[in-house]
């Protein structure tokens, strides 16, 4: 049961990030669940020791969780954006 949380939630996050980061056009389903899934590793690698909060990926579903891992995976949406078009937006 908590696999199935992990990619409801994961794929809500990635479809978030991807509405911030103006690129939902261009993904579906399975994809925002990857961007949710690996930008909340991310967001765990990169802010989750500044701020002390753990992400989704840690087994914690609060507020704080889902907002480190929604920027991991803004984060993750502009590296790949910049590779991709050579901006980060």
């Amino acid at each position: 049961m908590n696999f199935i949380i992990w990619l409801v939630v994961g794929g809500l996050i990635g479809w978030v990030a991807s509405m911030i980061m103006r690129t939902d056009g261009q993904q579906g389903i399975f994809l925002n669940i990857i961007v949710g899934i690996v930008g909340a590793m991310l967001g765990g690698w990169l802010i989750s020791p500044l701020v002390g909060v753990p992400t989704i990926n840690q087994g914690s579903l609060s507020v704080g969780a889902l907002v480190v891992s929604l920027l991991g995976a803004v984060i993750l949406l502009a590296i790949v954006n910049l590779f991709r078009r050579g901006t980060a937006r």
